[in-house]
């Protein structure tokens, strides 16, 4: 499948439907200002995929590099509180509760990865959420690569968020 590209001042039409981008077509921070504030919750998931001794070192603490689920779960709530700082368009925002749990699936040796964030704000915290799993998974992937590097990092998505103009939403498959 060949891409196409769009360039300032191409595709006017197209541009319109982007809240990142003037009419121009030039990238812009969405003026919230105006936006009423509201309690914002997101919840996002993801998971690891590994080999079945790198899933047994991990359930028995065998891991070279130390507590990886901790330091995974501590990554991820610092990347969610600097998710401004790494994706261009996000307003910074005061978080006001951010949690990241692991759900090992023992018959897939997978690692399942959920972050919830939590706001109250004038814009959602989705981008926090689906942050602190990636930061979560790649940190889980830095402190076990010795141990397996065909480790698979996967299945990032929103799973739900509450609050907002655009009100409830959970994924369902």
């Amino acid at each position: 499948m060949k891409a196409g590209r769009l360039l300032p001042g191409k595709g006017k039409k197209l541009m319109a439907d982007f809240t990142h981008l003037d009419e121009k077509g030039q990238a812009r921070m969405v003026d919230v200002g105006d936006k009423e504030e509201t309690r914002r919750v997101a919840v996002a998931s993801g998971a690891v995929q590994m080999s079945r001794a790198l899933f047994d070192a991990l359930e028995e603490r065998r891991v070279k590099k130390g507590n990886v689920l901790e330091t995974a779960r501590v990554a991820g709530i610092m990347a969610a509180k600097r998710t401004a700082d790494l994706v261009p368009m996000c307003h910074p925002l005061n978080l006001t509760h951010v949690a990241v749990d692991f759900y090992p699936d023992r018959e897939h040796n997978r690692l399942g990865i959920e972050a919830r964030a939590e706001t109250r704000g004038r814009t959602g915290v989705e981008m926090e959420a689906i942050t602190a799993v990636s930061v979560a998974a790649l940190t889980v992937y830095d402190m076990c690569k010795s141990h397996d590097k065909r480790m698979v990092i996967s299945d990032i998505h929103l799973e739900e968020k509450q609050g907002g103009k655009s009100g409830h939403f959970r994924w369902r498959i």
